[in-house]
């Protein structure tokens, strides 16, 4: 049987139609002795390990079993209803990616409440606009800095929860509307009645309204998206379908003995679904890394045979592993060596037995100590959130260490289309998942895309994981969905389950190919439009610097101009490696690095390279080297790592002007 006809018909205790707090119950039952959680020492001041849990080592990790993580769960939960918590009730998450939070989130849930998640990077502003719009009634915070953030912000919350405890001298501590996780646990174990709490569960619907999850408003003010138990609950079937156990697999899968180190917000959607839903469901275990910056260490610790990130931290986990490997002119050309016999193995349908040789000296010289570094357990890693690079997830695949590229939106919960682990094909988002119907509409697309061998235009969908709409938004989301279209590509054998026979616009411009995969080609607002006439995609041509040892980022521009430009953070660390390989002095300061012309100099030698993978006028005629990275914490990237190119535009406008002017 053909592995999507497979998929189709698939069927495991897993796949459901339930609630979540109810599929979370379930998986507990079939893996009540297995891991579930692991928690790691030393990282935060919690307070739930006094009342429920022992505190783990410090810097180490300690295990939560699936009957462990249940009764924790159903104790917050009767302390959620005990401090007034009722159905429908909207409550606040605003933390960072962290145990607790995933045990408040099915807690809050099984209390019949609606989650809305706050990014633990928000302003008092922010916080104020997310836990406002949705007229939250309370909210879980981590600490007594984020406690001081929403004191900050004008709110009128029933309660505080905070997760760690306050220190001694905090003013909130004398307040009887603060309450330590500790505390809500201990009156809902006092209060826990097993009856009770299953006609809670029982009295929620699959159609019910479970979370609002904001978008991140790198194109205006953030909605809330309202998202159903069935949403998220029909997404964790598809995705099932697509990586689980089935008797036809002969490739890795998720399933029970699947572990993964979470380290992505659980507010995006992207790590709620697949990093949090979707692994509890299947019954894998979740450990929580300390921070991005200790990755390393936390996947040695955990040797996690899955994982889940976007294009930003493959591409710094490749700079790193470059970096390393290229201490010496001896070990840089070994590993390029490598490289190359990695990708060529990997793009060769039949390797003969010289081929198979050098891919076996280059795994011992060199790939196998980079698959030692992230655990030495690694199946395969899922990307999403963002376009990844062609050329850098080839890499991965010929260092064995396979990316299944992934797309999809907060408004599809989210995941649309993902490569099977049987059959991934690089350069493309994989095909729609089972019982999602797509389309596209050509209407947005002018001759940027003419040579696609497929149908080209802004993505239409439908499924039973589409959104009805936006919180309090009735024009947004009449804007967001269209009347239907003949679903002539792709799926359209699929039968549509969503809650709306409309289409729901993506506002991405994809190519649906003859052989039923989608590539993603750039996002429908990012398209430049030169004065020229010329549609130009800025989305490919910046992923062509993912693998550079020059450029660590770029930003390409020149809507309503006669030519495209760039704004590009030169990579400093490999920059001044270059320099004393070279015996080149370079100024201390990376402002004056940005200035060097040796730099540019450099840096104009990659970008001629890229430039002779793209059509004279798409090509960067000219750009500025600039000091400062594109970071969340300067607000030039989102949380999940995309760039705010408003923002960008923004901070760099006398550069981009200086370019134009000339």
């Amino acid at each position: 049987m053909e592995w999507r006809d497979a998929e189709a018909e698939y069927t495991d205790p897993v796949i459901d139609r339930t609630t979540l707090p109810r599929m979370f119950e379930e998986s507990a039952a079939r893996h009540e002795n297995r891991p579930a959680q692991q928690y790691k020492g030393g990282v935060y001041d919690r307070s739930l390990t006094d009342a429920a849990l022992p505190a783990a080592p410090s810097g180490e990790f300690r295990t939560l079993s699936y009957a462990e993580m249940r009764d924790v769960v159903r104790n917050l939960a009767a302390g959620f209803r005990d401090l007034g918590v009722a159905p429908d009730d909207r409550v606040g998450i605003f933390a960072d990616t962290r145990m607790e939070w995933a045990q408040c989130d099915f807690g809050l849930l099984a209390a019949g409440a609606v989650v809305t998640t706050v990014y633990r990077s928000s302003s008092v502003s922010q916080v104020e606009y997310l836990l406002d719009d949705p007229d939250a009634s309370g909210v879980v915070v981590e600490n007594a800095e984020l406690l001081d953030r929403v004191d900050a912000a004008d709110l009128d919350l029933s309660f505080v929860v905070v997760m760690d405890r306050l220190p001694a001298d905090h003013d909130a501590r004398d307040r009887d509307d603060v309450y330590s996780l500790a505390a809500v646990h201990d009156r809902g174990a006092e209060a826990f009645d097993r009856e009770t709490y299953e006609s809670w569960l029982d009295d929620r619907d699959p159609g019910d309204l479970a979370t609002l999850i904001y978008t991140s408003g790198t194109t205006g003010q953030p909605k809330g998206v309202r998202l159903s138990h069935w949403n998220f609950r029909s997404n964790v079937n598809q995705c099932r379908r697509r990586f689980g156990p089935r008797p036809d697999k002969d490739v890795p899968v998720i399933d029970e003995a699947s572990r993964t180190v979470s380290f992505l917000p659980l507010a995006h959607v992207f790590e709620r679904m697949a990093g949090h839903f979707l692994m509890f469901a299947s019954g894998a275990t979740v450990a929580y890394a300390e921070s991005p910056d200790t990755l390393r260490d936390d996947f040695q610790a955990v040797r996690p045979t899955t994982g889940t990130s976007v294009p930003r931290v493959y591409e710094r986990i490749y700079d790193a592993i470059r970096s390393q490997a290229e201490e010496t002119e001896l070990k840089r050309r070994i590993f390029d060596w490598a490289t190359d016999v990695g990708r060529t193995y990997h793009e060769t349908a039949d390797p003969g037995l010289g081929l198979r040789a050098k891919k076996a000296l280059a795994d011992r010289l060199v790939f196998d100590k980079v698959k030692e570094g992230l655990g030495g357990n690694v199946d395969f890693l899922i990307s999403g959130g963002g376009s990844l690079s062609a050329d850098l997830c080839g890499l991965y695949h010929g260092m064995g260490l396979p990316i299944l590229e992934g797309y999809g939106l907060t408004e599809t919960s989210p995941v649309i289309a993902v490569n099977p682990p049987e059959e991934p094909k690089i350069g493309t988002i994989g095909p729609p998942v089972v019982d999602e119907q797509v389309t596209v509409d050509p209407a947005v697309v002018g001759e940027t895309f003419d040579d696609a061998d497929g149908e080209v235009g802004e993505l239409l969908v439908k499924g039973p994981n589409v959104t009805d709409g936006y919180w309090n938004r009735p024009e947004a989301t009449e804007d967001a969905f269209t009347e239907d279209v003949p679903a002539s590509n792709a799926n359209g054998k699929l039968k549509a389950d969503g809650a709306s026979g409309k289409w729901f616009r993506t506002g991405d411009i994809v190519e649906i190919r003859p052989d039923g995969y989608l590539e993603f080609r750039e996002r429908a607002k990012g398209i430049l439009v030169l004065s020229t006439g010329k549609n130009v995609a800025p989305g490919p041509i910046e992923d062509a610097f993912a693998a550079s040892d020059v450029v660590d980022q770029c930003m390409v521009t020149g809507d309503g101009q006669k030519f495209v430009s760039a704004i590009i953070v030169p990579n400093f660390e490999e920059i001044r490696k270059r320099a004393t390989q070279e015996g080149v002095d370079l100024p201390e300061s990376r402002e004056a690095l940005a200035r060097d012309d040796r730099v540019y100099e450099w840096v104009e030698e990659e970008v001629d390279r890229v430039n002779e993978q793209f059509e004279s006028y798409e090509q960067i005629k000219r750009f500025r080297l600039v000091p400062e990275e594109f970071t969340e914490e300067n607000d030039l990237l989102t949380p999940t790592m995309k760039k705010k190119r408003r923002n960008i535009l923004d901070r760099f406008a006398d550069r981009i002007d200086d370019i134009y002017a000339e």
